[in-house]
């Protein structure tokens, strides 16, 4: 197996752990779903998980994943324009 299919493996095993994680987090408390850590786990596990589908040509679950990624956009864009200070 060369470098870069390793590279990819590594990168969509990241991401579902980012996005298991930020789920499970949320589930038990531990962070709520505004909350800076929760976008950015979902954001970069959609990313992630995204190229590893897209590479593999998993063409719906890169789909979804994209649409991951773009909720996540949203949610930080959200949560800056509600931080306090901010121009909005």
């Amino acid at each position: 197996m060369d470098a870069s299919v390793i590279a990819i493996n590594v990168v969509g095993w990241l991401g579902m752990g980012l996005l298991i994680s930020a789920y499970a987090l949320v589930t038990t408390g531990r962070l709520t779903g505004p909350s800076l850590a929760f976008q950015l786990m979902n954001l970069f596990g959609g990313a992630f998980l995204m190229v590893n589908s897209a590479y593999y040509s998993a063409w719906p679950s890169a789909a979804l994943n994209a649409v991951w990624v773009v909720i996540g956009v949203v949610g930080l864009a959200r949560a800056r324009l509600r931080a306090p200070g901010s121009v909005a």
